[in-house]
């Protein structure tokens, strides 16, 4: 329930002297201190806030390194971004709904915008909103314990210092992602492969693979975008094997789909359908884990990359401990406008604005939109499905309000038109929800525009 801002306020009296710990700077953590943020600024009383983090910069995913394996402090990378990516979804279905892309870039731009521009534009409202020191930066969280008396004991790293630090906070919010800790299978004869053999996380540049035979192993979003660049950059040819099913996409010339493969024989691979190929290297494109080594299994999420996060109330309240938190831990149509809306509502639940219902009134409507999800029938469904939780969870806070339903038609028409054209897909213009405007074609067709930098990206 959403109570009054005059209610709230009441509510609030001695709420600084909570402390509240959030894992993680990424796009999922810089929603949570957003929302935070926000509410101080509109002269609330919040609670203590820190934030740490295991990089030296904040963006997650998006602060871009050319290094794999291990960083520069031998902790894992955390970034799977690469060179030459472009959006592969319209801008205007994850804009926030307190900051448009107008806003920051001072005109309107077209709809599928390469990596330099969404990291700018997610860094620039987070410049603006003056929480940078509610976070420590290289910092990693390296335990997570219990309290008897409710709280928490987190155990953290100074990467600097060598220091072990513990603290006592009152809630925690996890927001650490999922699309770092890669899934890796095993294939017969694979170490007798004299090519390079890498996971989608390790990938960073299509130039290494100009001119080769490659294969993807995957069906979804990272094979077909990490397949379609490298063919984009001078791969020889490109073959996506898929366990369950093809993406059936209207593939350019020198790009192939076929089944599972079952062994490796030096350069030669073998199929499920009993054809064979040789080629020079093979990209992994086979999913993420969710991983959370630093919470003890009765505080950890377990699950695969689904629509619904099953333990979390709201996909955000972890049930067995509401003092619990985590964002962005589901598949994702929307991402950065779901972080928001996550964060707000985690935000309220914290601040005492939102009145959580009884642990079986929640475990009674996770079973509902478990069920649902179980019954989806397409990627349309799905598309409705996390609108229609997006606006669960903005009906109790006052996340600013964007045209939900004219982001689900851009969905679909998106959806459409990667159905007609997988090459052509990006120089289509959508709307935003946020200012109903369409937005200009860009200038230069994807299959064309080698140049991704900022600067060529933004020239009229």
């Amino acid at each position: 329930m959403f109570i009054g801002l005059q209610v709230w306020m009441k509510l609030l009296v001695g709420s600084m002297n909570k402390r509240v710990a959030i894992i993680g700077a990424g796009p999922s953590g810089i929603s949570a201190l957003r929302a935070f943020s926000t509410a101080r600024d509109n002269g609330i009383d919040v609670p203590e806030i820190t934030c740490f983090e295991r990089q030296s910069d904040w963006g997650g995913q998006w602060k871009f390194t050319w290094r794999t394996g291990l960083d520069e402090n031998g902790e894992p990378v955390h970034s799977s971004m690469y060179r030459y990516l472009w959006s592969n979804g319209p801008k205007e279905c994850l804009e926030f709904s307190d900051y448009s892309f107008e806003q920051h870039f001072g005109k309107s731009i077209p709809s599928f915008p390469p990596r330099e521009i969404l990291e700018d534009y997610i860094l620039g409202r987070a410049k603006k909103s003056n929480f940078r020191d509610w976070i420590k930066f290289n910092h990693s969280v390296r335990m997570v314990e219990n309290q008897e008396n409710g709280g928490f004991l987190v155990t953290v790293e100074d990467i600097d210092s060598k220091t072990i630090i513990k603290e006592t906070f009152d809630y925690l919010i996890v927001a650490t992602g999922h699309f770092s800790v890669p899934n890796v299978p095993e294939f017969d004869g694979i170490e007798t492969f004299p090519g390079r053999v890498l996971h989608a996380h390790d990938f960073r540049s299509a130039g290494e693979f100009k001119g080769k035979d490659l294969l993807v192993v995957g069906a979804s979003y990272s094979a077909e975008d990490v397949g379609l660049q490298c063919k984009k950059y001078g791969a020889k040819s490109v073959t996506f094997s898929f366990r369950t099913a093809p993406m059936d996409f209207i593939w350019p010339q020198g790009v192939d789909e076929r089944e599972l493969l079952t062994s490796v024989n030096k350069k030669t691979v073998t199929f499920k359908d009993g054809t064979k190929k040789d080629f020079d290297a093979i990209i992994l494109c086979t999913g993420y884990l969710h991983s959370f080594p630093f919470l003890p299994q009765e505080l950890r999420l377990v699950t695969t990359n689904r629509l619904f996060s099953p333990g979390l109330f709201k996909g955000v309240v972890w049930n067995d401990n509401p003092s619990l938190f985590y964002i962005g831990m589901q598949d994702q149509w929307y991402t950065f406008t779901m972080f928001d809306a996550e964060a707000w509502y985690a935000r309220d639940v914290i601040l005492g604005s939102i009145q959580l219902p009884s642990k079986e009134e929640r475990t009674s409507e996770m079973k509902e939109w478990d069920d649902r999800e179980n019954n989806l029938e397409d990627a349309y469904g799905m598309i409705d499905f996390q609108a229609d939780y997006i606006r669960s969870l903005m009906e109790n806070t006052d996340y600013p309000k964007f045209n939900v339903e004219l982001s689900q038609k851009e969905f679909k028409a998106w959806k459409k038109a990667k159905e007609k054209s997988i090459v052509s897909y990006r120089d289509q213009a959508h709307s935003s929800p946020v200012t109903n405007k369409l937005s200009p074609v860009h200038h230069t067709a994807w299959w064309e525009a080698m140049d991704d930098t900022m600067e060529s990206y933004l020239k009229d």
